[in-house]
């Protein structure tokens, strides 16, 4: 992992995650949207940053009824935003996530199983290695 922009970057992501939520969330009357983005492992996508997160939310606020009737402000959440993969891991554990049924894979094999080079892969190791969890995530055997 480098500085540069990887190749799993995937264009406007987020923003198609986050301007789905927030229609559906004017519909409803909602005024938090929760998305897990993450600065402090991330790959260096762009949209996982916390100016991106508050730029987002402040367009939100000037593109929605709500925000311009000054009803309520429409807050975006991250609650993994400052987390380290290693404490995602373990607040997943607590929930009682199902960690042997999901993988971060990029390029998994035609069979599911995680490729384990990745960037994604190798920071989900990282991750369970230093929570001091054994990672139950199915790689290719290389």
């Amino acid at each position: 992992m480098d500085s540069e922009i990887p190749i799993t970057y995937v264009p406007a992501r987020n923003t198609i995650f986050l301007s789905y939520a927030l229609a559906w969330a004017e519909v409803l009357g909602a005024y938090d949207i929760f998305i897990g983005v993450n600065a402090i492992d991330y790959s260096g996508y762009p949209d996982c940053r916390p100016e991106y997160i508050q730029a987002y939310e402040k367009m939100a606020n000037l593109a929605t009824k709500a925000g311009v009737e000054g009803k309520k402000r429409l807050r975006i959440q991250t609650p993994l935003l400052d987390l380290k993969k290693s404490q995602i891991i373990q607040k997943g554990i607590g929930l009682g996530v199902r960690y042997e049924i999901t993988h971060s894979c990029y390029d998994p094999s035609e069979h599911g199983l995680a490729c384990g080079e990745c960037d994604s892969c190798i920071l989900r190791k990282e991750g369970f290695l230093e929570a001091g969890i054994q990672d139950p995530t199915r790689y290719i055997s290389r």
